[in-house]
């Protein structure tokens, strides 16, 4: 049998073996030799199997997922913005199966004393994973925000926030769904604070992200809102010029008629006359105006 197998170490009380990209053809193969079941073997191969827990009477199986993706990548799906590890685990062995390469596995350490240990370790490691997306989704929040108040609404991208949005949301929920895993998780007395500790962390993301969620609709709220007052804006001035020019529009129209029986034509002082009442006119919309408080 051919396996990727990236790392195996034997400690003094269990054994941990960490297979990469095994071949779908020796999927029985692998279930045979660590007397695993070959459904969960196709689960923990299976491409964007969401997080699970199954307790069997000689092991434990479960999935969780680690974010691997980049905010600049705009990915808005599960299997875009995360990869998962499935682990086998009980007193004395630990099995771990995953396709993409983790930084983290690189780093555990030689002398832990128990399974769980090591699986603890990487849980918290994996939950490690969301504090950098969380610190820049927030961070790019924070900047489109500067921008719609401080700056200029047109150099913010309705696109961009819609991706914020998405990514926010949907890394939410992967945490939710390991929350779920991990509270199913028991561990020996000496490692339940350990795991306490990683549920703490667990929900510390979780409420970090929902405030994210919240700032991204608040600020999805605001930009529409702010792009809305512009047009406002924009109608109430044309309605203000339209006011003023309406009526001596009208005044204009009525003298550029030239009928022949039309004295107003004939005096001298037909035109100033005329120009004088388009101004008492203007006066008279601009103190209406003021008096409204339109101006």
């Amino acid at each position: 049998m051919t396996l990727n197998v990236q790392k195996e170490i034997q400690y003094k009380n269990f054994k941990w073996i960490d297979i990469r990209v095994p071949d779908k053809e020796n999927l029985d193969e692998i279930a045979k030799e660590y007397k695993l079941d070959y459904h969960q073997i196709k689960d923990s191969q299976e491409f964007g199997h969401l997080p699970k827990f199954e307790k069997q009477p000689e092991y434990n199986f479960c999935i969780l997922r680690a974010f691997t993706s980049a905010i600049e990548q705009r990915a808005t799906t599960i299997n875009e913005l995360s990869n998962k590890i499935a682990f086998f685990y009980n007193s004395n062995k630990l099995i771990t199966i995953h396709r993409a390469e983790f930084d983290f596995i690189e780093s555990v350490k030689s002398d832990y004393s128990n399974a769980e240990e090591v699986l603890l370790f990487l849980i918290r490691k994996m939950l490690v994973t969301y504090e950098q997306p969380l610190n820049e989704l927030d961070d790019k929040i924070d900047q489109i925000e500067k921008t719609i108040f401080l700056r200029d609404t047109s150099k913010v991208s309705l696109k961009e926030l819609y991706f914020l949005k998405a990514q926010t949301r949907i890394t939410k929920k992967l945490l939710l769904l390991n929350e779920g895993v991990i509270n199913q998780i028991e561990v020996i007395d000496q490692l339940k604070t350990t795991l306490q500790d990683i549920k703490d962390k667990l929900v510390r993301l979780i409420l970090n992200f929902d405030e994210v969620i919240e700032n991204a609709n608040n600020l999805l709220h605001t930009y529409l809102s702010v792009n809305a007052q512009k047009s406002n804006d924009v109608m109430k001035l044309l309605t203000i010029f339209s006011a003023f020019f309406l009526p001596l529009t009208f005044v204009a129209g009525i003298y550029g008629m030239n009928f022949t029986n039309m004295p107003e034509l004939n005096w001298k002082v037909g035109y100033f006359l005329t120009l004088a009442v388009m101004a008492v006119i203007s006066v008279i919309i601009y103190l209406w105006f003021k008096k409204k408080q339109i101006l």
